[in-house]
């Protein structure tokens, strides 16, 4: 598959509203841009098989909580499932063929396969994005219950999941129930694209960083903020005209934001640049 055809298959699975969003397929495509010889049915197969695994020992009538305690054994203990803690910025943990390969990934990439294998074994679970850790939850009128993938599927209460941001954040994020709040399929891969972006950034590898920014616009095209950037990516990567067009549009709508000088500063210099190359 060429980056072209991912990049239109990932357009077309994204355009289905939440109830028809075929989560595992998408974040897939995800990686097809990256590996263009990804077969997707055979890791959409992958799942299909871990989730028959997990209906071994189980009766069609367990309790939601004896469904998790199953898949928490087969991913974790059986299979060896875990956070990649010692490279954990690591681009192949946030590409779902890689995490199945390697079983090792972030927290959203192993929530995404405990979600997905759930989902075919008829648990209804969802995704739950913390500021700086993504888990995820079931949840009904009798109880709520936290799994948390990338620390081996421990179980987790509302006081616990308080704990994780303040040691995270050393108490500067004050904990609010919205965090456990469920997120969308849409919402999960924007993150995982997000996790992407932030790679890509750091590594000073801009050309990834524009086609990550690009699929984030296709998810949430209003994002004023994806435009900036963007525009930032090209004009390091010398595509003046497309990056003068993504940064003016940002100062157009955001005339009042902090980095506006900054900005126009940028687009001053970029001016001067396409003046001279005139």
């Amino acid at each position: 598959m060429t980056r072209k055809e991912a990049r239109a298959r990932f357009t077309e699975t994204i355009v289905h509203d939440e109830y028809d969003l075929k989560l595992d397929q998408a974040a897939l495509l995800i990686a097809a841009e990256d590996y263009p010889d990804l077969n997707i049915e055979s890791y959409l197969g992958q799942l299909d098989r871990l989730a028959e695994m997990a209906k071994t020992g189980i009766s069609s009538d367990a309790s939601p909580l004896v469904q998790i305690t199953r898949l928490r054994h087969l991913l974790f203990d059986e299979l060896g499932f875990c956070g990649n803690t010692e490279n954990y910025h690591d681009a192949r943990n946030s590409f779902l063929n890689e995490v199945i390969d390697r079983r090792t990934g972030i927290p959203i990439t192993l929530s995404v396969i405990f979600l997905e294998v759930a989902r075919r074994i008829g648990l209804k679970l969802y995704g739950v994005g913390m500021p700086g850790h993504f888990i995820v939850k079931h949840t009904d009128k009798e109880q709520e219950i936290f799994i948390d993938p990338f620390h081996g599927g421990r179980l987790l209460n509302e006081e616990q999941c308080r704990a994780i941001i303040t040691e995270m954040y050393h108490g500067k994020i004050k904990f609010q129930s919205v965090f456990l709040r469920a997120v969308t399929g849409k919402q999960i891969l924007s993150r995982m694209l997000q996790n992407l972006k932030v790679i890509y950034a750091n590594a000073r590898d801009h050309h990834k960083m524009i086609e990550v920014i690009e699929r984030m616009l296709l998810i949430t095209p209003d994002s004023i903020t994806e435009i900036r950037d963007r525009g930032l990516a090209l004009l390091a990567n010398k595509h003046y005209s497309e990056a003068r067009g993504d940064l003016e549009e940002y100062l157009r709508r955001r005339p009042k934001a902090q980095d506006v000088a900054e900005i126009e500063k940028r687009l001053s210099q970029l001016r001067q640049r396409q003046a001279l190359l005139n």
